[in-house]
């Protein structure tokens, strides 16, 4: 019994130890309170007031940072609204984008062209910017998008005073359309090249000539239509000896007389007479080989082919 009373008391010692003292009321100011400290609190005490004074350092520099800027704020006025190029005028857009078109900078000019395509699409300046706008396109290499503007202006003004001029923008369009980075330093033989392209501006430049026979770009239109159909004529003929090869015969004499037919006086003309002669040979219509030989010796008399044709034998 004693022993009990003796650790109940032991108990009672420890956890009044640990416990703040309590002070009557009127007896002074109550004494302040010892922690006992694990080494772990320890640590924790003295890492919170070495993060007192970064605390009070990261708020001084945010308070810093927050009046240079209202301070800024304050220095610079707010842009007037009017100001901004969404908001010119139509004919201050056009001539921003004029000025910057003659100075060469294509790019900043499609900005403002496409601002007053979208803000006054009807106003007097639109059909004009519309094809200047295809025009800075092409220059910049973007090819399909430069069309879609131009098929938009022909459509929407096909009375337009510049109309032969849109034609003759689409046909210099589909003429480089093929021709990349890659083409212009390592060159290519153009008829090698996929005709879909050349085939559309030969179109193009001959419907520029057929509707207007006095404009100014007919003499380059020609030109250039006659360098397209040399360009057809040996893409055909470069087919036909696809065919010749394959052994597909019959194919290769209808790609011939294609070209005999539809290019003639072309660079492409003695080749073509030349495996029709052939095809016609190995088919066995030794009527129509002779016709297409005959052909070849009187307009060609020197070409080789003549003899290669004579030594051709069907096994």
């Amino acid at each position: 019994m004693v022993r009990s009373l003796a650790g109940a008391a032991a108990v009672f010692v420890v956890w009044a130890g640990s416990q703040p003292a309590r002070m009557p009321a009127g007896l002074g100011p109550r004494p302040a309170r010892l922690p006992i400290l694990s080494c772990a609190g320890e640590v924790r005490v003295r890492l919170n007031q070495l993060g007192r004074p970064l605390r009070r350092w990261t708020r001084s520099v945010v308070m810093l940072c927050l009046c240079a800027t209202l301070a800024a704020c304050g220095l610079w006025p707010e842009k007037d609204p009017s100001e901004l190029p969404e908001n010119w005028p139509e004919e201050k857009l056009y001539m921003a984008a004029k000025d910057r078109l003659e100075s060469g900078s294509c790019a900043s000019a499609i900005e403002y062209y496409e601002k007053l395509q979208a803000r006054y699409p009807f106003g007097p300046y639109a059909a004009q910017a519309q094809i200047e706008l295809a025009y800075c396109q092409y220059k910049s290499e973007e090819g399909p998008a430069a069309l879609a503007t131009i098929d938009r202006f022909l459509k929407l003004n096909p009375t337009h005073a510049h109309t032969d001029y849109a034609f003759y923008l689409r046909g210099l369009i589909n003429f480089n359309l093929d021709m990349g980075m890659t083409a212009r330093y390592l060159p290519r033989d153009p008829s090698q090249r996929d005709p879909g392209a050349a085939l559309q501006a030969f179109n193009d430049f001959s419907e520029l000539i057929r509707r207007f026979p006095e404009s100014k770009y007919v003499t380059d239109s020609q030109l250039r239509m006659r360098y397209l159909r040399n360009i057809l004529a040996q893409h055909e003929v470069n087919v036909a000896n696809f065919y010749m090869r394959r052994g597909a015969f019959i194919a290769a004499a209808n790609r011939s007389r294609y070209v005999v037919e539809n290019f003639q006086q072309t660079p492409a003309m003695p080749e073509a007479l030349v495996l029709l002669a052939k095809s016609y040979k190995v088919l066995e219509l030794d009527d129509l080989s002779a016709d297409a030989l005959r052909v070849l010796e009187l307009n060609y008399p020197n070409h080789p082919g003549i003899e290669e044709v004579k030594r051709t034998q069907v096994e």
